[in-house]
C-alpha cells in the first residue's frame, strides 16, 4: 500500500499537511505514516535527566498524534501509523522516505509568513533531487474547502 509521509511538528502549517495526507489517502486507498522527529540537542544532559526528558517528549507526541489519528479515523476512514525518530528533522525525513518502501508521497505543509515557507520545505526542496517520490507542498493557509477540492 502506498502511503503519505506527513511530519507531526509544532507548526501552524502542519495541520493542512495532515488534512491533505488524510484526504488524498482516503480517496486513493493509501496510508498515512505521521513522522515526529526529537532533535537531538534536547537531550545533552545528564544521562539519567536526557531519559526522562527524552519519555516526556515522546508522550507529548503521542498526544499530539492521538489528536490527528481520531480525526483521520473519525472523519477520513483512514489509520495512520506514528513514527518517532531522534535525530536532525531533514537526516532523519530523508532516513525515513528511504527506509520505508511504501512510502509513496511526503507531504509538507508550507509557511505563508514573512519568513518564508519554513526550514522544512526549504532544506527540503533543496535535497528534492535524492529522494526517489515526490514531494507534495501544502499552503498552510488554504481553506478546508480547497483542500478538499483538490484531493
Amino acid at each position: 500500500m502506498r502511503k503519505f509521509l506527513v511530519v507531526l511538528d509544532d507548526s501552524r502549517e502542519c495541520l493542512n499537511a495532515m488534512r491533505f495526507a488524510a484526504m488524498r489517502a482516503a480517496k486513493t486507498g493509501g496510508g498515512v505514516e505521521i513522522l515526529s522527529i526529537i532533535p537531538p540537542d534536547e537531550f545533552n544532559h545528564w544521562i539519567g535527566v536526557g531519559d526522562v526528558m527524552r519519555a516526556e517528549a515522546r508522550e507529548r507526541i503521542e498526544a499530539h498524534y492521538e489528536v490527528f489519528a481520531k480525526w483521520m479515523r473519525d472523519r477520513q476512514g483512514v489509520d495512520p501509523e506514528l513514527v518517532v525518530r531522534e535525530g536532525e528533522p531533514v537526516d532523519e525525513i530523508l532516513a525515513q522516505c528511504r527506509d520505508d518502501p511504501e512510502v509513496g508521497v511526503l507531504v509538507l505543509g508550507a509557511g505563508t509568513g514573512k519568513k518564508g515557507p519554513g526550514p522544512l520545505v526549504t532544506q527540503l526542496t533543496r535535497n528534492a533531487g535524492s529522494l526517489d517520490i515526490p514531494i507534495t507542498i501544502v499552503p498552510g493557509e488554504m481553506s478546508k474547502e480547497r483542500l478538499e477540492a483538490v484531493t
